[in-house]
């Protein structure tokens, strides 16, 4: 299998730049990820096919830096884009030339942070679909798919499921099996951020459950999607890492709940990982007030 992603480079790079959903350079990740897509939805599978495609090809038109291209760093918000186009709305042709349209400007935002050294992760995906959501509701009339309003597969209130869900409403997959396969990526990849991110989608569930959220979305995962990618990324084998880990998803899942209840940003699509995104920026900035002081 090596010498065929020797011979065919684009495949692998594809394939990282979807295992970068959850931060994993690694082509296995990314193909579980593929997997796990198709089987919630064929649409979704072609739609993050493409616009994953899209992106890297306009990474290697625009002669990004190889290096990043290569590790599918231009890949991940696109695949978001194209994932969560196609789970919000009607797979019409309007929506098909967003994936690609907005495949490409995911990778051209991407490229704008990665240049001024920002650690943007999957906000330029947000600002995408909050812009693209907006636009469409208010001029056109391209109905919901159906996996939107569609009710989550076999609700299962296991205290061992629930945090494997969230692994799927990480990529808008809300069946089991899916959620199960993107667990076991992450694990192949990174033992560690795997279950770093079990426990944070744990946390997550645990503290909305303690706030009165809805008990079927804290099951379906949707508490503990941000928390699971905030844990990952400060994940690790140090012990100071569960300290960052615990931080991290503790103002994540702050934010996630404060901006649901008081239903913030559903006129442009949802919060999305804007929570990860917010909770790991603020995390980050306290790591490096205190981490200089640690070493003087």
């Amino acid at each position: 299998m090596n010498k065929f992603f020797e011979k065919v480079p684009f495949v692998d790079t594809v394939l990282k730049g979807i295992g970068q959903i959850m931060l994993q350079e690694n082509r296995w990740t990314g193909l579980l990820f593929l997997i796990g897509i198709f089987i919630g939805s064929w649409e979704s599978g072609i739609a993050v096919l493409a616009s994953t495609s899209i992106g890297t090809l306009t990474a290697m038109k625009l002669k990004f830096d190889k290096s990043e291209i290569n590790a599918g760093l231009y890949g991940f918000s696109a695949a978001l884009v194209g994932v969560a186009l196609s789970f919000i709305f009607q797979c019409t042709i309007m929506i098909w030339i967003l994936v690609v349209v907005g495949g490409a400007l995911a990778a051209i935002i991407q490229h704008f942070f990665i240049s001024k050294k920002i650690p943007v992760f999957t906000f330029p995906f947000i600002i995408v679909i909050w812009i693209s959501v907006f636009m469409l509701h208010h001029f056109t009339e391209i109905p919901p798919s159906e996996l939107i309003n569609a009710k989550a597969e076999n609700l299962d209130y296991d205290d061992i499921i629930t945090p494997i869900n969230a692994f799927g409403e990480v990529i808008f997959q809300g069946g089991m099996l899916s959620a199960a396969i993107f667990f076991i990526a992450v694990f192949i990849s990174s033992p560690a951020a795997a279950l770093y991110g079990f426990m944070g989608s744990v946390i997550g569930a645990y503290l909305s459950h303690m706030n009165g959220e809805p008990i079927e979305q804290i099951h379906m995962g949707l508490f503990g999607f941000n928390a699971v990618l905030s844990a990952i990324v400060f994940s690790g084998f140090k012990r100071i890492d569960g300290l960052w880990v615990l931080l991290a998803v503790l103002i994540t899942v702050g934010i996630d709940v404060f901006l649901i209840d008081n239903n913030i940003l559903t006129k442009v699509g949802g919060v999305l990982t804007f929570p990860f995104v917010a909770g790991t920026w603020i995390t980050l900035l306290i790591q490096k007030l205190i981490i200089p002081k640690q070493q003087n």
